[in-house]
Formats: structure tokens, C-alpha cells, sequence
């Protein structure tokens, strides 16, 4: 009896192990820009792979990345008030025609594979009293302009 409860223990430490494993693999890995596009003044559409899987990475990964958007990729339109909405999507399978339903196109590309699937990751949005809101997939978060952040919650 005692035996095989030392390999039923021994079987769960190991599965505890991959999982965590693979937890600390998807959190590590490095975000990769695709491709971005602008739809209309402060709007931009960012296709990213290998974002972050946690609200505080996501919110962290752009806190610390934001400036080299705006350098490096121009990503951060501002609308005339100086306010900006930026969405990162996963890129997931490529480039696709339009075909089906529920697509996000891009019109600045000039080819028939201009689409993605819509798969939003984050969002992040500014308004003119220089407060941030962070989108994810349940819940929006407040950074107010002093820097503090709270949960805001869904009606």
C-alpha cells in the first residue's frame, strides 16, 4: 500500500513539474512585433506572437515597451486631442483573404491576403486627461496619470 502512494506521489510532483515548466516557457519568451497597421488618426493595430499569457505581463510588457513602439514603429498615432487606442492581436496563422465572417482587414495592404483572424490579446487606450485604460480579455484596468492602477469593474 505504501509503494503506491510514493508513485502516486511521485507522478504528480513530475506532472507539477511540466506544468510549471511550460508555464515559465510561455512567460519567458519574447514578444514578437509582426507587423502594424494604422486605420485612422489613433487608431493602431499591432500583430504580435508569443504575447504575454497574464493581465500583469501584458500591462508590464507594455509599460516597459511603449517608448520603443513609438520610436522604432511609429505605433502610437496620437488623435488630435493626443489621445491613442492601440490593439495587439495574435497573429496566429498568417495573413488570410477575407472570406470569413469575422475577420479584421487591413486596407493599407494592396493584396488579397490582407485579413487576420481576430484573436485580441490587449488593448490600450489614452484619454486627454493623460489616464490609461488596459484592456484584456475580462477586465479593463485604470492607470490614472499619477500612476496608480486599479481594476475597473465590468456593469
Amino acid at each position: 500500500m505504501r509503494v503506491k502512494n510514493k508513485k502516486t506521489i511521485m507522478v504528480l510532483a513530475v506532472a507539477g513539474c511540466v506544468l510549471l515548466a511550460y508555464w515559465l516557457w510561455l512567460s519567458l519568451r519574447p514578444v514578437e512585433i509582426v507587423a502594424i497597421h494604422h486605420r485612422s488618426s489613433g487608431f493602431s493595430d499591432v500583430l504580435v506572437t508569443n504575447f504575454p499569457p497574464t493581465d500583469k505581463g501584458k500591462i508590464n510588457w507594455w509599460l516597459k515597451n511603449k517608448d520603443m513602439l513609438k520610436d522604432k514603429y511609429a505605433a502610437l498615432k496620437t488623435d488630435s486631442d493626443g489621445s491613442f487606442y492601440i490593439t495587439f492581436w495574435l497573429f496566429g496563422d498568417g495573413y488570410k483573404e477575407e472570406g470569413k465572417y469575422d475577420r479584421l482587414c487591413f486596407s493599407d495592404m494592396k493584396v488579397k491576403e490582407n485579413c487576420i483572424d481576430k484573436n485580441r490579446v490587449f488593448s490600450v487606450e489614452t484619454v486627454n486627461n493623460g489616464d490609461t485604460f488596459f484592456t484584456v480579455s475580462d477586465a479593463i484596468y485604470l492607470m490614472e496619470n499619477n500612476g496608480e492602477m486599479t481594476k475597473v469593474k465590468y456593469k
